[in-house]
């Protein structure tokens, strides 16, 4: 996959002007006038209260964006061209990418895992599968996404928002998704944690009955869920759609189908050496959470200005945590509202990891 940007120039060249009084003067690069251009165009769609209070939630095609992630979004549905060898991780934010990002590069890249200069070990998984909308957004002078060698990207735009050039390229995605009690949770905690002078995140209960209402980030939530459902039914060939709760309870069968989905498949030599469970064991959020990248304050090497420390991908990674965090009334309304979504289109009923 790369960005093919139709325009002379790259999203970061640019050439200078003189004018008459003689001081040379820089026009705006491609990825300024581009920034602009969304920008103004955001400026015209509905805008409500975020999580805090600073930096509203933008509605674009019923979709809930921040406005540095929507410029991204629209940036990729323009200039992103998907080629057939390529794979994208998707998901809904704090659903489990982190964990899928580092098994499907472990699976692609298994011949180093013996090896002690292994990428996972000394860098951030987000950092080896980059997000389609969020290099613009957040990391424009980062080139990973840009390089062709690169077959592993990821994202969290719902499946209705996708770049047509997925969908025109057959190239195969993996959707996961997990309850959706659990993944408010992480949301608001992840919150929490975020580098950021916009003042302090709402209450649990308040950020609780906005994500109720499908005001979070990439939400509502269950509509992203049943989008990429929807599409996986009327094309399994091309989506794999995983449960993070069924991964978490016996994670190996499900890594061996991911691999096989994937065209990475395991052989029967590589099964009896235990490759599989390697991999597994690699990228537990045990051994993960507890590397030195992950630690503490530490941040992507790779660029300074980031939301996030490392660790905040981290925090318990457990199925169940909301019992912690919400009350019986909470987690009855959400519940409801799931089964209301989801009913009549097999998803709670249907065994999807046959």
């Amino acid at each position: 996959m790369s960005f093919s940007n139709p325009l002379s120039l790259s999203p970061m060249e640019s050439h200078t002007t003189v004018p008459s009084n003689h001081e040379a003067e820089t026009e705006p690069t491609e990825f300024e006038k581009n920034q602009k251009r969304y920008k103004d165009l955001i400026a015209t769609f509905p805008h409500t209260k975020g999580w805090r209070p600073k930096g509203p939630l933008i509605e674009y095609h019923g979709c809930w964006f921040v406005q540095p992630l929507l410029e991204g979004c629209l940036h990729a549905q323009e200039f992103f061209q998907a080629r057939p060898i390529d794979f994208l991780i998707c998901s809904s934010a704090k659903t489990g990418t982190t964990w899928l990002k580092a098994l499907t590069f472990a699976i692609v890249n298994r011949t180093c895992l013996d090896n002690s200069s292994n990428p996972l070990l000394k860098r951030n998984p987000h950092e080896l599968v980059p997000f389609i909308e969020n290099e613009f957004a957040f990391f424009p002078q980062v080139d990973v996404i840009k390089d062709k060698g690169n077959t592993l990207f990821s994202t969290h735009i719902p499946y209705g928002l996708l770049p047509k050039s997925i969908a025109n390229s057959g190239c195969k995605m993996v959707y996961i998704w997990r309850d959706p009690k659990d993944t408010f949770i992480s949301m608001w905690t992840f919150f929490q944690k975020q580098r950021s002078d916009f003042g302090p995140l709402n209450s649990l209960e308040e950020s609780f009955d906005m994500f109720c209402r499908g005001t979070s980030v990439y939400g509502p939530y269950l509509d992203h869920v049943l989008g990429y459902w929807k599409a996986y039914q009327e094309n399994p060939n091309q989506i794999l759609f995983l449960k993070y709760e069924t991964m978490r309870a016996d994670p190996l069968p499900h890594v061996k189908r991911l691999a096989q989905f994937m065209g990475y498949g395991f052989t029967a030599e590589e099964e009896k050496k235990g490759v599989v469970e390697k991999v597994v064991n690699l990228c537990s959020f045990e051994t993960l959470k507890n590397l030195e990248v992950n630690e503490g304050e530490k941040i992507r090497e790779d660029i300074a200005s980031v939301h996030w420390p490392n660790s905040a991908y981290f925090r318990k990674g457990m199925v169940g945590d909301w019992h912690n965090y919400l009350t019986p009334e909470m987690a009855a309304r959400i519940d409801g509202l799931m089964h209301e979504k989801f009913k009549g289109s097999g998803l709670l009923e249907h065994d999807i990891d046959d």
